[in-house]
């Protein structure tokens, strides 16, 4: 039991990495053909950014299927990209993009600086020049603040939200 829990939580770690990377390389390199609806206004309640949840949703439910016909430890990391989609959902979609049917906006904490990280990484136009690649972890506002004018030579614009297209209010 415990090395199960164990290998869901090193999942969910692992995911948190494996998702950085593909964001930077993959969304923001050659699979901007989906990843591009997310840095626009979107007009309905998806958008073909949604795909990516699609496959990997896919994917974990690959490996808990095989794990539960006997090819252990496949249905733990399935479980652990499957928590792991859960609090991409709940941080991502809710908290930042207001996919929800109600908006918060964090005024303090680790929320608010994952809300920020973000939206830092919406305030550039484009695939090119953005920071911040993480969904669950938020490197320090000032580091991100120092690396937009490093990139683009002053003061980033104030993001849009890409789901309403409201100005950022944080």
């Amino acid at each position: 039991m415990l090395l199960n829990t164990l290998i869901v939580v090193a999942t969910v770690v692992f995911m948190e990495v494996f998702s950085i990377v593909a964001h930077k390389y993959i969304m923001h390199g050659f699979g901007w053909g989906w990843h591009r609806s997310h840095h626009e206004a979107r007009t309905g309640w998806f958008e073909k950014n949604d795909l990516y949840a699609v496959v990997f949703a896919g994917v974990a439910i690959a490996l808990i299927w095989f794990g539960t016909e006997g090819i252990w430890p496949l249905q733990w990391i399935g479980a652990g990209m499957t928590a792991y989609g859960f609090l991409y959902f709940v941080a991502h979609d809710g908290l930042v993009h207001r996919r929800w049917p109600f908006q918060y906006t964090p005024r303090s904490g680790y929320a608010k600086r994952l809300y920020q990280a973000h939206r830092m990484h919406h305030a550039v136009e484009g695939r090119e020049g953005a920071v911040s690649f993480g969904f669950l972890y938020a490197p320090p506002v000032a580091k991100l603040k120092r690396q937009l004018q490093a990139l683009h030579g002053g003061a980033p614009r104030r993001p849009r939200d890409a789901a309403t297209g409201h100005q950022d209010a944080a």
